[in-house]
């Protein structure tokens, strides 16, 4: 097709204001519903008015720390060289990441109350709709705004890849900052709100009676919501910048493959694969409906399905006109989706409450608490085998389909790298779509909440109960892809970074890549600091997960102790004293692991060098992978096998099993809520911040190459 470079960019960005704007339709249909009763607007309120609280907290650090980080950027490349591109780049991708979580957010906030008035109702599909409504807000904003960033600057930047890296470091960071702070967040409230209210007190979740319970609601929004936008803003942004960084340097490198006379359009084909993207999404959330014997997860796995057959349609289509109709460039972004249906269904497998795995939890607990958190863990480290086997396919399959790109009798490395980083971009044709389902989770686990604390007729809590359940396994299920999608992309940042540093060292990339030998101490190394990396980084997030629970233990037993008639009802607790206590404890917390990520690479790659540097990404992503698997994972069968008890099986509600149940699931809200999920923006900051710096390594490290 004979488009222009121009033309193709305003297609781009055609698409992501298409995607914005059928946001704001989905938003203005979400806000003309119903919000209930006065007693329904009244926790609504608090709810929203807590996550504003935190977010504004946390984002008031955030631009204290992006402004700092911004002015060392643009003096340490120079004033008149790189330097203000990398930190003009470096403060719109913070900026784009955090609007990305505000706007979910406060959407989730409002559709809560909402979607448990439309349960007041009676009819599952009709709320099931809406909730989803609400989520594909979050899942077309992210969406759109990334894609709106990146043509954006790709076109100020006049197509220079290279100046677009600080973009990339700072969506990764504000990821870093949001997953982590508001995993603390989250998962303090929901663990001390628990252990007090169900287990000591033996009240019902969600009880008003509670003082942790808003709080707990809270957590969902700035937690499962707002940072998770962030998050998967950050790996649209990475994940098709990795392959544009990939076919940008592979083609300045000496002695490699000139991808750009061979495929013209390879630099700007990944954003034509994110602008395709939306319209499949759009085009899939039509198929998101219930029928009179459907299920819930039936009518999301429908919708999933459509955007996944109109993203191959689509990739198709762009393979034809834009990449010389190559069967093993196709191959390669099929590979993709592949690798991100094997990765649901497993995960899907391992967290419903329809298979064994949770089952087995389920059945430990009669024996206690032990042997649930034993069980538990055992799924979780089971859980991490297939998907790392999905990826090593999935990553050898899309080397070799391009590799022997145009039928030729060889394999071309140099286009096989690329190959990955195509595939990772693929998993992009149905970001929209999945976020949304996630972005479902926390906006129907409010509307229980919701439901539970304004005393809702029965009726309504028939329809929000089945639809938590199913949003705990959406949201197990979105941890399980933004991991794969991470891990396909920091192979392709990677393999940038061999590129970039052989480009800083001036000298082919074979040259480089051939000091990587595990003979080589600097090389090992770099490797166990890697390997080492998540362990001690998510070390820090579990204890600040303790810290928060124990200090909502003690408010809540306080408020028990001293406000007379509270346990009775006749009392009103201090919700807002839970709120401050948390925030303040998760914004406190947050402050090492974020100063661990960003330090760590720089430190080995100017102390050890650029080959160290290599091992220490290597390392990281290797270890890093089934250790959040591990952790997501076993985390969400811990909880859905508290919810399958409660559902009648084992001796059901405050039998012994449900007790122990509800300690393994509390082991599980901080794995598979703060330390696993954060794995994901650490394995992205480490190697953004090498690519990033990685001529001032080459140049300045204490150890050459």
């Amino acid at each position: 097709m004979g488009l222009s470079t121009f033309d193709l960019e305003i297609l781009i960005l055609l698409a992501s204001l298409l995607g914005l704007g059928y946001a704001g339709v989905q938003t203005a249909l979400v806000l003309r519903e119903p919000d209930g009763d006065d007693r329904m607007r009244e926790i609504a309120g608090a709810i929203r008015e807590g996550a504003v609280a935190f977010l504004r907290r946390e984002y008031t650090l955030v631009l204290i720390v992006a402004v700092v980080l911004a002015v060392i950027i643009a003096f340490a490349f120079g004033i008149t060289g790189a330097g203000p591109k990398l930190a003009v780049g470096f403060i719109a991708g913070v900026a784009g990441s955090a609007l990305a979580g505000a706007v979910g957010m406060l959407v989730s906030v409002r559709a809560n109350v909402r979607t448990a008035a439309k349960a007041r109702g009676g009819s599952l599909g009709d709320t099931m709709a809406f909730a989803f409504r609400g989520g594909s807000v979050t899942g077309l904003s992210v969406a759109g705004l990334a894609l709106l960033e990146l043509v954006v600057f790709y076109w100020a930047f006049g197509g220079d890849v290279t100046s677009m890296i600080g973009l990339l470091f700072g969506a990764s960071l504000m990821s870093l900052f949001a997953r982590v702070g508001g995993g603390i967040y989250t998962k303090g409230a929901d663990v001390g709100t628990d252990l007090v209210g169900k287990v000591e007190a033996g009240i019902p979740e969600d009880d008003p009676r509670n003082p942790g319970v808003i709080a707990d609601n809270v957590g969902d929004n700035v937690g499962d919501c707002a940072g998770m936008a962030a998050d998967l803003f950050e790996t649209y942004v990475v994940t098709a910048l990795a392959a544009m960084l990939l076919a940008y340097l592979i083609g300045n490198v000496a002695g490699a493959t000139k991808i750009l006379q061979i495929f013209p359009n390879a630099v700007l084909y990944p954003l034509l694969v994110c602008a395709w993207a939306i319209v499949a999404t759009i085009l899939g959330t039509f198929f998101v409906r219930m029928g009179a014997k459907g299920t819930i997860m039936g009518a999301l796995y429908q919708g999933l399905a459509a955007t996944t057959a109109f993203g191959i349609v689509g990739l198709y289509l762009l393979d034809y006109f834009f990449m010389n109709a190559n069967v093993g460039i196709f191959v390669a972004t099929v590979v993709g989706l592949v690798v991100m249906i094997l990765i649901v269904l497993v995960t899907d497998y391992y967290t419903s409450a329809k298979y064994g795995p949770v089952h087995k939890i389920a059945e430990s607990a009669q024996a206690g608490a032990g042997p649930t958190v034993i069980a538990g863990l055992s799924v979780g480290l089971e859980s991490a085998w297939i998907p790392g086997l999905v990826i090593v396919a999935g990553s050898l399959g899309a080397y070799a389909a391009a590799g022997w790109y145009a039928g030729t009798s060889h394999l071309d490395i140099y286009i096989g790298l690329y190959g990955i980083g195509l595939a990772a971009a693929s998993m992009l044709s149905v970001t929209g779509m999945i976020i949304s389902i996630d972005a479902f989770g926390p906006i129907t686990d409010n509307a229980g909440g919701i439901a539970e604390m304004a005393k809702l007729p029965e009726q309504a809590r028939a329809i929000t109960d089945p639809l938590d359940a199913v949003g705990n396994t959406t949201k197990a299920i979105t941890k399980g892809y933004a991991i794969g999608s991470a891990v396909l992309a920091a192979l392709a940042l990677f393999a940038a970074y061999t590129f970039a540093a052989a480009n800083s060292w001036g000298k082919s990339w074979t040259s480089f890549t051939s000091l990587l030998d595990l003979s080589e101490p600097l090389v090992v190394a770099g490797l166990v600091i890697g390997a080492i990396l998540p362990f001690f980084f998510t070390s820090f997030l579990m204890n600040a997960v303790g810290v928060a629970a124990e200090k909502m233990v003690f408010e809540i037993r306080k408020q028990f102790r001293e406000i007379p008639g509270l346990l009775q009802g006749t009392a009103k607790p201090l919700y807002g004293r839970c709120v401050d206590i948390v925030t303040v404890t998760a914004i406190q917390q947050l402050a090492v692991p974020a100063l661990i990520a960003v330090v760590t690479p720089l430190a080995v790659g100017f102390l050890l060098g650029p080959v160290a540097l290599a091992a220490l990404l290597l390392g990281t992503i290797v270890a890093g992978f089934p250790l959040a698997l591990m952790m997501t994972t076993g985390g969400a069968a811990w909880d859905n096998g508290k919810k399958y008890i409660e559902t009648g099986h084992f001796g059901g509600k405050h039998s012994d099993a449900h007790k122990a149940a509800v300690v393994g699931d509390t082991v599980g809200d901080a794995t598979k809520d703060t330390a696993g999920p954060a794995i994901n923006p650490l394995i992205k900051v480490v190697n953004t911040i090498s690519i990033l710096f990685i001529a001032l390594i080459v140049a300045h490290s204490v150890i050459p190459i």
